[in-house]
């Protein structure tokens, strides 16, 4: 019977380099900027977690670079994950179901989920925050520049097509590989989802982590990242754009 363990070491090991590159690191950084933000003298409520800053005030033509910089580097995880899946023999992102082939259905049943997910994410995290329990969410704080949305809908797929590609489709598929339960895998993908919210506080935190549980069971269902590569994309869009639309104008959207 062929031994399977130095495979497995490697699948191992891999898993952990592309979680090291992307999300884990992100996690790493949400775990330490929110001990920042408890021992700070306040309340959580009382300070900003900002989303899309300005990466050079004042400069435009330098912020708007330094937007699509990060939008385009934060991608590379995904390009060494499907460089991984073709080595590994397999048709690259298709085999997560990360591709055009079913365009409607993608869209359609993302669409339905985004809509379920949004309006309860966003009572959510009025309670939360109301409880004290989550910092002031800053979806952006661009400047009022001709680029300002088209950055804003970019940030917005490229936060989906990364997290939805590594933590759900990459991630379960390395981890059924590596024999790990259907239960087991669920936990990890969801625990590591909500915990590169926690900087946003234990709101990020729990609100995120239930998201990843109804997105592992949709993608076990459906078979496909792409209709959650779309709702994720949808919840962001709708967030950034109206954030950015609402802010100041409404009495119930809290802001800096």
């Amino acid at each position: 019977m062929r031994d399977t363990r130095p495979e497995r070491r490697i699948l191992a090991s891999e898993t952990l380099l592309v979680l090291a590159l992307s999300l884990g690191a992100s996690a790493l950084s949400a775990l330490i900027s929110f001990i920042g933000s408890v021992t700070k003298p306040g309340g959580l409520k009382d300070q900003a977690a900002t989303l899309n800053p300005s990466h050079a005030p004042g400069r435009p033509w330098l912020d708007l670079a330094w937007q699509l910089f990060g939008i385009a580097s934060a991608l590379v995880p995904v390009l060494l994950v499907a460089h991984l899946l073709m080595r590994e023999g397999q048709p690259g992102l298709r085999t997560l179901g990360f591709d055009r082939t079913r365009p409607g259905s993608d869209l359609g049943r993302g669409a339905l989920v985004a809509a379920g997910i949004g309006s309860a994410g966003l009572a959510f995290y009025l309670a939360a925050r109301a409880a004290g329990g989550n910092l002031t969410v800053v979806p952006e704080a661009l400047p009022d520049v001709w680029w300002k949305f088209p950055v804003l809908i970019l940030s917005a797929v490229q936060n989906a097509v990364v997290e939805e590609v590594i933590v759900l489709g990459y991630l379960l598929r390395r981890l059924g590989q590596l024999r790990w339960s259907p239960m087991a895998a669920l936990a990890a993908s969801s625990v590591l989802r909500g915990s590169y919210h926690l900087y946003q506080g234990i709101g990020g935190l729990v609100g995120n982590m239930v998201m990843g549980v109804v997105f592992v069971l949709l993608y076990r269902r459906w078979g496909r990242v792409g209709p959650l590569v779309v709702a994720h994309s949808l919840l962001d869009i709708v967030a950034f754009v109206g954030y950015a639309l609402l802010a100041g104008h409404v009495g119930w959207l809290p802001t800096r």
